[in-house]
C-alpha cells in the first residue's frame, strides 16, 4: 500500500519449540486476545456456523445488536466461548433458554450444561460504544455538515468489537443481516439488500444470507453516503463517499479500473468473481490503505480524495490499490488462511497480482518499475536489518497478528512469487493458482496447500525452495566476477554471499545477466543471458568469449529478489553515465545501486547529491523522476538529521532548492512533471529565500504559470512555513482553517501547529499524545505523533528524549497494538549521534519485556540511527 514494517522476540519464536497441542479442556486465558491454541481447540469442536445479525444504528455514540449464532458442536463436555469486546450484554439464551450471563468484557462463556452435542443456537443481545480508533464499527461526525458516518474494519481480529462471533479465520460462516438506520442513510454489506422497510422514522434494511466468509472478511457500513452506480460491466458496481467530499471523487476512474480489473482476474484465475456486486467505499479516519471486505471494499479517504485534477502518479496509485484489493476477493476471501501466520500469503499474492493486473489491464505499463522502486526497496531495507524475520513466522495469538505485517510480508513475499513464476513458467504458475483456488474455494488453506498446488502443476518438489525463501530470513547479495583478455570475457561467474554468519542461507533463483558497452556516452547492450544460480559460485559459460563490457548488471529486468553489488568498473560507469541509459528500469536500478552505496557507507552522501544535481533535471521518465526526487528528499533528511550547518551544507540545501524550483519553471504546460517538481520544492524548502517564496505564493504575490495552488498544496505550504517558524506562519494556520473547515483541514491545521519549533507546543501535545484516556479521536492523536519531532528539530526532541525512552515500557504495557504501532514508529528518540545510538542500544538491552511489535520498532530505530551515523562518517564534504 501507498501508506502502506519483526522484533527479536518474533525472530526467536521462529526457532522455538512448537507449542503443545491445545486441549478443549484447557480454560481459555482471561485476556483480550485469542491464542492460536485456544482457536484450534474451538475450531476442533465448532463447525457449520451461521450468523443472523441485527443492528440498530441511530447515529449516536452507541449502537445495539443481537447475534444469533447457529452451529454444530462435537461435544458438550466443556464450556464454549464467543468473542465480544467491551459491550454491555443485555441477555444470553442458548437453545431457546435464557441463561446466566458470564462475560468478562472480552468473551461470553456458555456453560457446558447449556450446550448440546450437535446443532446449537446462541442468542446474545448487547449494546456497545462505536469505536473511534478505526477498528470495529467506527463512527465519525463530519465537521462540515454534522452528518454521521459509520464503517466496519475487522482485520486482523476485530469483528468482535462489533458483534458476538467466533473471531478466528478458520471458522467461516454465513451472515444474514438486518440493520435499522436513520431514514437518509445507506447500509452496505457483503450482499445487496433484498428490501428496505419503513421502521417509524427509520428504515430497516434486510440482506440475504451471504456466502461463507471468515469473520474479518465480512463487513457492514452505514451513513448518508453519496452513491454512484455503474452497470456497464459484468458485475454491478457502486462507489460511496461522504457528501462533503463527493466533489473530490472521480467515479469514472474508479469504475474504469474496477471494470477492467474484474475482467482481467476472471480471465487469469479462470474462476468468476464470486460476490455478485462490487461496492467500494471511501471512509474517514481509516487505519490502513484499504481493506478487502468481500463485495464491499473500504479505502482510506486520505489517499484517494483530490482537490485538483489527479496526476498520473495519483491515478496509478488508485489503480494499483483497486487491483490489490480485488485480487484478495479470490486470494484471501474465497480461499482464506487457516490462522494469522498465513496472512503474509494473502498480502504477498495480492501485491504480486495487483501489480500484474495494473501492468496488463491499465495504462500503467511500468507498474513493475514502480514496484521495484517502492515496495521492493522497502523490503530490501527491512530484510537487511538485524531483526529481520522470515516471510512466514509463528503468530502465537491475535495480539501478534500484525507484528510482522511489513514490507517483507507484502513486497518480499510478492518478489518470491515473481521469482517462482520465472522458475516454473508463467502458464504453469497460473495453472497452479487456478487449481488451488478451485480446490479450496470457501475453505481455509495452509501454505503447504498452495505450494503443493504449484508443485503439482509443475511436476516438481518445491519443499527446498519453500525452506530457502519462506522460512529463512535475510537478503543475499550477488556480484559478477569476470576477467577479460584481448577484449573478450575470459571467465565469468556469479558470486552469491549470505548477509551474515547468523543468516547463512544461499538461495536458488533465476535471473538475467546483461553486459553493456558505453560509446559516446550511450549504453549498448551486448549480451543478456538467463541464469539459474545456486550456492556461492555459479559459472556462466554463455558469456565467455563475448565482448568485455564496461558494465555488468546481474539482475537485469529485476527477476530476482537479491541485492546487487556492482563491480568497481560497473559502479563507476553507472555513476558517470546515468543519462546515457535508455532503459528506464535499468536506469532505476542503477540509481538504486548508487543509493545503496550511500546507505552502506561506501558512497559519500555528498557525492550522491552531486550526481543527483547533475542528473535529476535530465530525467524524462515520470515514474523514475519520482523515485530520484524521493532519494533527493532522503538526502536532505540525512543532512538535517545530522545537524549539519557548515558552509557546504547550507549551500547544498540552497542548490537542491534551486534545482527543484528550476524544475517547476521548466515544466510549465506539463502538469504531471510540474506538480512533481513543486511538491519536491516544498519538501526541500528551508532557507529564508525559499520560505519567503512559498509565503508569497500563498499570499498571491508570487505566481507560477500553469501551477494551480489547490487547497492540499496550500496546507502543505502552511505546514512548511510553520515547521521553520517563518514570520507570520502561526497566523496562517487560523486563516487557512477558515477557508477549509473539513476534517482534512482540521487535521492539516493540527499538523501545522504541532510541527512548530515551540517547546511549549511540543510539551502540551506530547502530554496529550501520552494521555491514554484522552477523548480525542485516534486519527488526531496519530496526526500529532507524526508531526512532533521532524529531523531538523533534534535539539527540541532531545529535551524529552530520555523521558520518552524511559516511559516506553509503561506506555507499551498500558496501550493497545493500534496505538503502539503509531507511537513506537514516531516517538522513539534518535538523533544521529554516537550518544543516541548508545542510548538506544542500552534501552534495547534492558527492555526485554516490550511487546514484540514495540521491541521490533526499538531495534529498527537503533539500527537506522547507527546507519545515519555511518553515512555521516563516510562523508567527504565539510561537516
Amino acid at each position: 500500500m501507498a501508506f502502506a514494517i519483526a522484533s527479536a522476540l518474533a525472530f526467536s519464536a521462529v526457532h522455538a519449540a512448537p507449542a503443545a497441542k491445545a486441549s478443549a479442556s484447557t480454560p481459555r486465558a482471561e485476556n483480550a486476545f485469542l491464542s492460536q491454541e485456544d482457536a484450534a481447540a474451538r475450531s476442533a469442536r465448532v463447525s457449520n456456523v451461521d450468523y443472523a445479525l441485527e443492528f440498530t444504528l441511530t447515529g449516536q455514540p452507541t449502537f445495539s445488536g443481537v447475534t444469533t449464532a447457529t452451529f454444530d458442536l462435537t461435544d458438550n463436555a466443556q464450556p464454549l466461548t464467543i468473542d465480544l469486546d467491551k459491550a454491555t450484554v443485555k441477555s444470553v439464551s442458548v437453545n431457546g433458554k435464557k441463561v446466566e450471563t458470564k462475560y468478562n468484557n472480552w468473551f461470553v462463556t456458555i456453560a457446558a450444561a447449556d450446550l448440546a452435542k450437535g446443532r446449537n443456537t446462541v442468542v446474545i443481545a448487547y449494546e456497545r460504544l462505536h469505536s473511534t480508533n478505526g477498528e470495529g464499527l467506527h463512527r465519525m461526525v463530519d465537521p462540515v455538515d454534522g452528518r454521521v458516518y459509520t464503517y466496519s474494519h475487522f482485520e486482523p481480529a476485530a469483528a468482535h468489537q462489533m458483534f458476538a462471533v467466533f473471531d478466528q479465520p478458520d471458522l467461516k460462516a454465513t451472515y444474514q443481516v438486518t440493520a435499522t438506520a436513520p431514514a437518509d442513510w445507506h447500509v452496505v454489506s457483503t450482499t445487496r439488500e433484498t428490501r428496505i422497510e419503513e421502521a417509524g422514522t427509520a428504515k430497516r434494511w434486510i440482506f440475504p444470507k451471504s456466502k461463507k466468509l471468515s469473520p474479518y472478511n465480512f463487513s457492514l457500513h452505514a451513513g448518508p453516503y453519496k452513491v454512484w452506480e455503474d452497470k456497464s460491466g459484468k458485475y454491478p458496481m457502486r462507489l460511496f463517499a461522504r457528501q462533503s467530499v463527493a466533489a473530490q471523487v472521480t467515479p469514472e476512474d474508479w469504475f474504469r479500473y474496477t471494470k477492467d480489473g474484474l475482467a482481467f482476474f476472471d480471465n487469469y484465475f479462470g474462476i468468476p468473481y464470486q460476490f455478485e456486486k462490487y461496492d467500494q467505499l471511501l471512509v474517514p479516519d481509516f487505519l490502513y490503505g484499504a481493506m478487502e471486505n468481500a463485495g464491499a471494499i473500504t479505502f482510506a479517504e486520505g489517499g484517494f480524495l483530490h482537490k485538483a485534477k489527479m496526476t498520473d502518479a495519483q491515478r496509478q496509485s488508485l489503480a494499483s490499490v483497486i487491483m490489490h484489493e480485488m485480487a484478495h476477493q479470490w486470494f484471501g476471501d474465497l480461499v482464506t488462511m487457516q490462522w494469522w501466520n498465513g496472512l503474509w500469503l494473502n498480502e504477498s499474492f495480492a501485491s504480486f497480482m495487483g501489480t500484474l493486473a495494473t501492468a496488463e489491464a491499465t495504462e500503467f505499463k511500468d507498474a513493475w518499475q514502480h514496484f521495484y522502486s517502492t515496495g521492493k526497496q522497502a523490503a530490501y531495507v527491512q530484510d537487511q536489518k538485524s531483526n529481520t524475520h522470515p516471510i512466514e513466522v509463528p503468530v502465537p495469538s491475535t495480539a501478534n497478528a500484525f507484528d510482522n505485517i511489513d514490507a517483507i510480508t507484502y513486497s518480499k513475499g510478492a518478489s518470491t512469487l515473481i521469482q517462482l513464476r520465472h522458475l516454473l513458467g508463467a502458464e504453469v504458475f497460473r495453472k497452479g493458482v487456478h487449481n488451488y483456488l478451485t480446490k479450496y474455494s470457501y475453505q481455509n488453506a495452509r501454505l503447504d496447500d498452495f505450494i503443493g498446488s504449484l508443485g503439482e502443476a509443475a511436476g516438481r518438489d518445491l519443499s527446498g525452495w519453500t525452506k530457502q525463501w519462506l522460512y529463512e530470513p535475510g537478503v543475499n547479495t550477488i556480484a559478477a566476477n569476470f576477467t577479460c583478455s584481448s577484449g573478450k570475457i575470459k571467465s565469468f561467474a556469479l558470486q552469491q554471499t549470505a548477509p551474515s554468519k547468523a543468516l547463512p542461507t544461499l538461495r536458488e533463483q533465476r535471473v538475467q545477466v546483461a553486459t553493456f558497452k558505453v560509446e559516446g556516452g550511450k549504453f549498448t547492450q551486448l549480451q543478456n543471458v538467463p541464469v539459474t544460480y545456486a550456492g556461492a559460485n555459479t559459472r556462466v559459460p554463455a558469456l565467455v568469449g563475448s565482448a568485455c563490457p564496461d558494465m555488468v548488471y546481474p539482475n537485469y529486468q529485476d527477476w530476482g529478489f537479491v541485492k546487487v553489488q556492482l563491480d568497481k568498473r560497473s559502479f563507476e560507469t553507472a555513476r558517470a553515465s546515468l543519462a546515457g541509459v535508455e532503459d528506464p528500469l535499468l536506469r532505476t536500478m542503477l540509481w538504486q545501486s548508487l543509493w545503496d552505496g550511500v546507505r552502506d557507507g561506501k558512497l559519500p552522501l555528498n557525492e550522491f547529491i552531486k550526481t543527483a544535481l547533475a542528473n535529476a533535471p535530465l530525467e524524462k521518465d515520470y515514474t523514475l523522476l519520482g523515485d530520484v526526487l524521493g532519494k533527493v528528499g532522503m538526502a536532505k533528511y540525512y543532512l538535517d538529521a545530522m545537524g549539519l550547518h557548515s558552509g557546504w551544507a547550507q549551500q547544498t540545501r540552497a542548490d537542491l532548492e534551486t534545482m527543484a524550483w528550476n524544475g517547476v519553471l521548466a515544466n510549465k504546460g506539463n502538469d504531471n512533471f510540474q506538480r512533481r517538481w513543486f511538491t519536491t520544492y516544498i519538501g526541500l524548502a528551508s532557507t529564508p529565500a525559499a520560505l519567503e517564496r512559498l509565503a508569497g505564493m500563498l499570499g498571491g504575490t508570487v505566481k507560477v504559470e500553469g501551477l494551480d495552488l489547490n487547497q492540499d498544496l496550500r496546507w502543505t505550504i502552511v505546514a512548511r512555513l510553520n515547521r521553520y517558524d517563518h514570520a507570520g506562519a502561526a497566523a496562517l494556520v487560523e486563516q487557512e482553517a477558515q477557508r477549509d473547515k473539513s476534517d482534512s483541514g482540521q487535521a492539516a491545521a493540527l499538523a501545522a501547529t504541532v510541527v512548530r519549533p515551540d517547546p511549549q507546543v511540543k510539551a502540551e501535545w506530547l502530554a496529550t499524545v501520552e494521555n491514554l484516556k484522552t477523548e480525542l479521536p485516534f486519527s488526531k492523536i496519530r496526526t500529532a505523533m507524526g508531526s512532533l519531532y521532524p529531523a531538523e528539530q533534534n535539539a527540541l526532541a532531545e529535551q524529552t528524549a530520555a523521558a520518552r525512552l524511559a516511559k516506553l515500557p509503561a506506555i507499551d504495557k498500558a496501550a493497545g497494538p493500534v496505538y503502539m504501532r503509531s507511537y513506537a514508529n514516531t516517538l522513539i528518540p534518535a538523533s544521529c549521534t554516537p550518544a543516541s545510538v548508545k542510548r538506544l542500544t542500552q534501552a534495547a538491552d534492558s527492555m526485554k519485556d516490550l511487546s514484540a511489535g514495540t521491541r521490533r520498532s526499538l531495534l529498527d530505530v537503533q539500527q537506522e540511527d547507527q546507519r545515519c551515523v555511518t553515512i555521516k562518517q563516510a562523508m567527504t564534504a565539510p561537516k
